[in-house]
């Protein structure tokens, strides 16, 4: 009988099932976070993918499954159609989720939200009071306009998460922004370690140890059979080796959550089970990964998830280079490809931020 680390490495190489898109539906932002991968400012932004272009590309991304659609920005409230896409979306049975950063939503808009069959908003929150987090967001007032935004969406029952991106700044901060998470009502809180690109290039300073990250990372495992909500990481692909690593010395047994809005599958997707498409129609990895892997104006979105060199070569794990090419927890972690890009030059070299040395 093969083992249950056998059974996770049985992954098939082409492919795989799509799980989550997030499409950039503009890049216009009424913010200018501090981290911010894409540079985002208010715009406008040339040559944006028109409705009727956004409406195609669900259509192709329905042929090809029935993902998690993750409809981002810049700022998304600010698209002039964001409902009628969500809508139309939705009609097809694909899940609609949306990120916002809550300052512009309303009762009106979050109702709005609700009834074009957007089932969760994210909303990102990266400190405790409005002192920390205005700093992060750089516009003065971004605290409270979350806080009113999150009670638009409590006042129309509008499933809501809390996003947090951690750096050096905000380290210390965790404990308190997740009691203010469990305190606001969230659904879940979904923890993304910092990647330095875009305006977060200048962060460079802010980023976490390695060392950091594990202990961060181990902290968070824990917390999730002390809270009573879902508790995620993202960009931090290690955090499914530390699951596994915890489940087995505590003696339990390993049960993950596959399915839904917060399911625990691999660390890095990319190219594997989730892709990222721009503004302008350019595919992704993911968006912290800035390389090219097809353009939907020229090509089908089953083309792009199907045949894309870039994508092809993100799911065999020989074409790795260091400890990520022979590390036994490869297809439940997979290293954070962004990170090794932004640190080498390299999107297939091993992750910069983890300590674990492979038992091979």
């Amino acid at each position: 009988m093969p083992s249950q680390m056998e059974k996770e490495n049985q992954f098939p190489p082409q492919s795989p099932e799509l799980r989550l898109v997030a499409w950039e539906v503009t890049r216009q932002c009424n913010l200018s976070c501090l981290h911010c991968r894409a540079s985002a400012e208010f715009g406008p932004y040339p040559d944006e993918l028109s409705t009727a272009e956004g409406l195609r590309l669900l259509d192709q991304i329905r042929e090809v499954g029935q993902p998690v659609v993750i409809l981002t920005g810049g700022e998304p409230l600010l698209h002039s159609n964001i409902f009628e896409l969500a809508r139309y979306g939705h009609s097809m049975g694909l899940r609609m989720v949306m990120a916002v950063n809550g300052t512009l939503l309303n009762i009106e808009k979050a109702q709005k939200l609700k009834e074009s069959g957007i089932q969760r908003i994210s909303i990102s929150m990266d400190g405790a009071s409005a002192e920390s987090h205005d700093f992060f967001r750089q516009v003065r007032g971004a605290f409270k306009g979350i806080l009113k935004g999150i009670e638009a969406a409590r006042a129309v029952d509008l499933e809501f998460q809390i996003n947090t991106t951690v750096t050096r700044y905000n380290l210390h901060e965790l404990p308190l922004i997740q009691e203010k998470v469990i305190e606001l009502g969230a659904a879940a809180h979904h923890i993304f370690m910092l990647v330095p690109t875009g305006r977060g290039r200048s962060l460079t300073d802010q980023t976490i140890s390695a060392e950091e990250y594990e202990k961060t990372l181990t902290w968070l495992v824990k917390q999730k059979e002390e809270i009573p909500l879902s508790i995620k990481a993202t960009c931090a692909p290690h955090y499914y080796r530390i699951l596994r690593e915890i489940a087995r010395k505590e003696g339990k047994e390993i049960t993950f959550k596959s399915h839904g809005l917060d399911a625990v599958t691999r660390g890095c997707l990319g190219g594997v089970g989730f892709c990222f498409v721009s503004h302008v129609g350019l595919v992704q990895p993911c968006g912290y990964l800035e390389i090219n892997s097809g353009n939907i104006r020229k090509q089908t979105f089953r083309e792009i998830w199907e045949s894309s060199p870039i994508f092809l070569v993100l799911r065999d794990q020989t074409q790795y280079s260091g400890k990520c090419g022979y590390c036994e927890y490869f297809r439940v972690c997979g290293g954070c490809r962004a990170r090794a890009f932004e640190a080498t030059g390299n999107f297939l070299d091993e992750e910069p931020f983890c300590t674990y040395q492979p038992k091979k």
